[in-house]
């Protein structure tokens, strides 16, 4: 019987040794791989535990009394939004936000068409700069300038009495159009990139095809372009209501205490009343409301994209 000499052996048993490991290490490599991707959400997670808690102590707050925000449960900050100012500056920013999504989709989706259509990529580059441009300016840069554009002695003023077509200066600021051109300014970005990029998935065989069988532009736009982009503008009305419902400088700067959104309730309830509880309510309320009603927007607009393919 023969035997392998000790050499043999050794590096039999070495290479056994080295394939043990090599199994072993295989699936710690697959562990550490799979734990890749959270590690990489930990940031980002952090960052919304940090809204979540605060969002969370806002809502405590909300069922307190000034002075006593901890120490007492009360839903009398509830009740009290049932009071007639309180419901008419609900309705009034709802209706503005709704307002300012149909104009700013209505205003935007010949620009995202536009932006869709580009080939050079150094055009769409410029374009897609000058389109986030605003978005890099201070919002309350940007609220003074509609002040000294809006204003009896501003430039919208002075160009019509030198046109002719008004004889005494018109009352743009302090009024619901006012606010109404701030925001669909201020959204105008945040509507067009989305409808941009789903005009840019549309396939242009789609448009060739349909001139082919004698659809005009406009046929192609309304049966073709629009059903297909139809995600795009949801998307962007969806942020624009969200985005306008909140808003808190445009209405406080170019609408004053004519134009009560629910942001300048709050803010006068945290800033010179110094009554947290009463405005987390209207924060809560309002945050609820919009939750609800953008619920509602996509279930209807949902259905109505369904039967629209129909």
């Amino acid at each position: 019987m023969t035997q392998n000499p000790p050499t043999e052996r050794a590096a039999t048993t070495g290479a056994d040794k080295g394939t043990a490991e090599r199994l072993e290490r295989k699936p710690r490599v697959r562990r550490t791989q799979r734990g890749l991707p959270f590690l990489l959400l930990l940031p980002g997670g952090i960052f919304l535990g940090i809204l979540i808690a605060a969002t969370l102590m806002i809502f405590r707050m909300s069922f307190g009394i000034k002075g006593a925000e901890w120490s007492v449960w009360t839903i009398q900050n509830y009740l009290s939004l049932g009071e007639s100012l309180y419901i008419r500056s609900i309705l009034l920013t709802l209706r503005l936000a709704f307002l300012s999504a149909v104009l700013t989709v209505l205003l935007g989706y010949p620009v995202a068409m536009f932006m869709a259509r580009i080939k050079n990529e150094s055009v769409r580059f410029l374009v897609t700069f000058i389109l986030l441009l605003p978005l890099f300016v201070n919002l309350l840069f940007q609220s003074y300038g509609w002040i000294l554009i809006l204003s009896p002695d501003g430039v919208v003023n002075k160009l019509l009495l030198s046109l002719g077509l008004t004889h005494q200066p018109l009352r743009l600021i302090f009024t619901e159009v006012g606010v109404l051109m701030g925001l669909v300014q201020g959204g105008f970005p945040l509507a067009v990139l989305p409808i941009a990029s789903a005009l840019r998935n549309i396939p242009k065989s789609l448009e060739e095809a349909a001139a082919t069988l004698g659809a005009n532009r406009l046929s192609v736009l309304w049966h073709i372009l629009f059903p297909l982009s139809l995600p795009g503008v949801i998307a962007g009305s969806l942020i624009i209501v969200a985005f306008n419902a909140s808003a808190f400088v445009v209405p406080f700067l170019l609408g004053g205490r004519r134009v009560p959104m629910l942001g300048i309730l709050i803010r006068d309830q945290m800033g010179p009343l110094l009554n947290w509880p009463f405005a987390s309510a209207n924060a809560a309320v309002l945050v609820v409301i919009v939750l609800i009603v953008l619920t509602m927007y996509q279930f209807l607009t949902a259905r109505f994209l369904r039967i629209w393919r129909q």
